[in-house]
Formats: C-alpha cells, structure tokens, sequence
C-alpha cells in the first residue's frame, strides 16, 4: 500500500468519524440485507456493542496503516476469535461489499475511484489476515 493510498483512507474515514455510528448501523443493515446467512451469526449480539467494535477495529486499522506489524497481528487474533463465531469464509466478501457500499454512501462525492481502489485493497489485506488465521484455527480443531 503506498503512502497516498493511507493518506487517502485515513483522509476519508476522518470525514465518517462524525457520522460513525450512524454508519455502523447502515453497515450492519445492508450486510443483512445482502447476506442473510449473516443476521444469525448476531442473534445474541448487543448490535450497540457490535457497532463500537466495528469502529474500533475500523479505526485502529486505519491509525495502524504504517505499524503494519502490529496490525496483523491484531487481525489475526479477530480472525481467530472469528472462527469461534461460525463465520464462513464467504462472510468476508458479503462485508467487504457492505462496507464499501456504507463508505460510498456516507462519503459522496468524497468516495472517489482512488478511495474506492485504496479501502478495497486495504480491507482486501486485512480479511485476507483474518481469513488465514480462522482458518489455521479451524484446521487445528479438525485435526
């Protein structure tokens, strides 16, 4: 990822920190609405507590863009505790498409092709992290 990718995500999701909760919630919202085999993963889920993690983690990737490092090894810990959750791999493509259509709707005109290219390319990193890590838990426990 190069420099004027980070600038351009931590830029943009400055601009959805106000708007943050608001956000979660329509994120949320739409991966029900394109994925509903993940509405029961959430089913015993404070969706108020689930949204402030969401954020959490969203914001502590985009601090971390130059600690790579560190970032993954956080991401491998959320994909292990994933694996625990009954999430399937095909899970990760239904939020990267929830997330980068809740980034389009809140940023607008801000959601330039560059910004779509720069949070595809980084959430395409990250749940390829996570992805690896539930999987090696997951071949563990089959073992």
């Amino acid at each position: 990822m190069i420099s004027k990718q980070k600038k351009l995500i931590q830029d943009t999701w400055a601009q959805v920190v106000p708007i943050a909760d608001q956000a979660a919630a329509i994120f949320y919202q739409r991966l029900f609405e394109i994925d509903p085999s993940t509405r029961p993963l959430f089913n015993t889920t404070d969706m108020t507590q689930q949204r402030k993690k969401l954020l959490q983690i969203l914001g502590v990737a985009v601090s971390s863009l130059d600690n790579l490092g560190a970032l993954s090894k956080t991401v491998e810990d959320l994909g292990r505790r994933h694996a625990g959750y009954g999430v399937k791999d095909a899970h990760y493509d239904s939020v990267g498409v929830a997330l980068l259509w809740t980034l389009e709707q809140g940023l607008g005109k801000a959601w330039t092709p560059e910004a779509a290219a720069a949070w595809k390319e980084v959430y395409g990193m990250l749940s390829s992290i996570m992805r690896n890590a539930q999987q090696a838990v997951s071949t563990k426990v089959a073992a």
